[in-house]
């Protein structure tokens, strides 16, 4: 074959899903709509302004495919996990609703469907129409850096609940489903953004954990999956990952499992696949194995080298057309389920139903997250705290967690990878929160190596409350509990006016044994769930949450 036709391209086209940059369509976008037919475009945070922006930049980017002679409307994603990975969710688009496990933590599957539907809504109303979640992880290491409360629980069973309801929430309100990451992306300590991470779990191990969730899904047709980037060398016999790894997809995925929907990678730009394989040499490798669609999140140059890639594959016989064409096939229908058709995605924007659709949402979100606050069961019983006499709160320094959650861009750091705000606009929103309930409050930002100066022991003993924040002190921010010792220490003659919080995974409390003091635990350190610790902490609301997962040993 000397080259490719037009239809081919077209073809190709269809099995790619990339990024672009800023909340203009940009001219590498229409090029790749227009020029290399693509089918397939992730927003991300970095695009959203509002809903109704949102809906115009949906809208462009339809009718750019719809002028290009694109058959079908595109398909548009987006990572709207909820909680801490919420690309959708600023003040003037979408709601801020709890993650995975503190929705867990509130005991209703049902809770998580409503929360879901609700995200759903707001997503169609503004033209997306695919979304990468729920995540079916399950959750067994605590020192896990990349997955932690993104998933919903430790136990295959719970997570698998709770996975079945989201998927069913967003296929209610037209917008794909995809779980994520298959085979499992939760029993490992190892970012795959940043490494490939070996995960030593033979077949049988496997499928008694991390294939449960996604086993329930499969038997519930879930419209796509998305394959993630880690090794398995004890299933497949190598470190490919198993989004390369045809023994993963098609064997395992497609084969034993008989799943018939669309199978999506995880971003090929990640160092786990870009640093061995390059994305563009990725994308070729995951279509051979089986993939029907390739995500590349950012950079063009890989965008438009993935494609050639592809076209050279292509024309040396090393990718079967007839395969693609099949592949194409699930990708046509999944367009067609969810997408609709033309006159379906040039849809009028509604500004007065979509305002009062936030304002029950609103409701919706602080019930969903007063139901998410949990008492850590290694903890003194939690009362309610007098808000007599000043409070003095702790909240740690910030440090980038993942870049799944907070610095993808790097936002959280300067030109020179200093950070910018050692605060975080969440812990200062807290501050004011709980201002809101005292006299005074006294704000201290702790950070590694830090001891207590006497004038701060001084007030540490003077007041009416103290409330010491964590962020994922486990292991790696083991410098956040020696310092809560401290602090311990220093109140020793008064513990009752002293609560914990975990504000993130909750296993640094957990890991701490019988606790001298109450805690409680909140899964994500966003506005509403902090919020939602202070109404808890002064009284406003009981604790009903549980803990969905348990400390392990490591």
């Amino acid at each position: 074959m000397t080259s490719l036709t037009e239809a081919q391209k077209r073809e190709i086209g269809q099995h790619f899903v990339f990024g672009f940059h800023g909340h203009q369509v940009s001219d590498d976008i229409r090029t790749l709509i227009k020029d290399y037919y693509l089918g397939n475009v992730i927003l991300f945070k970095r695009n959203v302004q509002s809903i109704a922006h949102v809906h115009r930049l949906t809208s462009e980017l339809q009718a750019i495919a719809k002028e290009s002679g694109h058959s079908r409307p595109l398909l548009i994603g987006i990572d709207q996990e909820n909680g801490l990975v919420s690309a959708f969710s600023i003040p003037d688009a979408g709601t801020q609703f709890p993650g995975a496990m503190a929705l867990a933590a509130s005991g209703s599957a049902e809770l998580a469907s409503e929360v879901t539907a609700a995200t759903g809504k707001e997503l169609k109303t503004a033209g997306i129409n695919w979304v990468y979640s729920p995540v079916a992880d399950v959750n067994s290491d605590p020192r896990n850096p990349v997955i932690g409360v993104r998933s919903y629980s430790d136990d295959p069973t719970t997570a698998a609940r709770y996975v079945q309801a989201v998927s069913a929430a967003f296929t209610a309100q037209t917008v794909a489903p995809s779980a994520k990451h298959f085979p499992g992306h939760g029993n490992t300590h190892v970012d795959s953004h940043l490494s490939l991470p070996r995960i030593l779990v033979d077949k049988a191990a496997l499928t008694a954990t991390e294939l449960v969730p996604f086993k329930a899904l499969v038997e519930d047709n879930i419209a796509s999956i998305m394959t993630g980037h880690m090794a398995l060398p004890l299933v497949t016999g190598d470190d490919t990952p198993c989004s390369l790894s045809r023994t993963i997809t098609s064997d395992l995925l497609r084969g034993e499992m008989g799943y018939q929907g669309v199978v999506v990678t995880d971003c090929l730009e990640m160092e786990a696949v870009a640093e061995t394989y390059g994305s563009e040499g990725g994308a070729v490798l995951a279509l051979q194995a089986g993939a029907d669609i390739v995500m590349i999140c950012h950079q063009y140059q890989r965008h438009v080298g993935a494609l050639e890639a592809t076209y050279a594959a292509v024309k040396a016989g090393t990718l079967s057309v007839d395969k693609l064409e099949t592949s194409g096939v699930r990708i046509a229908t999944l367009k067609d389920n969810f997408a609709g058709s033309w006159d379906d995605v040039f849809t009028p924007f509604q500004s007065e139903s979509v305002a009062l659709l936030k304002q029950e949402h609103q409701l919706l979100s602080r019930r969903a997250y007063a139901a998410s606050i949990s008492h850590l069961p290694n903890s003194r019983p939690f009362a309610p705290l007098s808000n007599v006499g000043p409070a003095v709160l702790f909240t740690p320094r910030m440090e980038s967690l993942n870049r799944a959650v907070d610095d993808a861009e790097h936002q959280l750091r300067d030109a020179a990878g200093n950070v910018r705000n050692t605060v975080g606009p969440s812990y200062s929103a807290f501050a004011q929160s709980v201002a809101r309930r005292v006299p005074a409050v006294e704000h201290v930002v702790y950070a590694p190596g830090d001891e207590i100066a006497p004038a701060l022991a001084e007030n540490l003993l003077a007041a009416g409350l103290v409330i010491f924040a964590t962020r994922n002190g486990y292991e790696k921010g083991a410098w956040q509990v020696d310092f809560f010792k401290k602090v311990v220490a220093t109140m020793a003659p008064r513990l009752s006016k002293l609560v914990a919080l975990s504000s993130c995974a909750p296993y640094d409390l957990l890991a701490l044994g019988d606790l001298s003091v109450p805690a409680i635990a909140t899964f994500e350190f966003t506005v509403p769930a902090l919020e939602a610790a202070a109404a808890a902490i002064y009284g406003e609301a009981p604790v009903t949450g549980t803990i969905p997962v348990k400390m392990a040993a490591v």
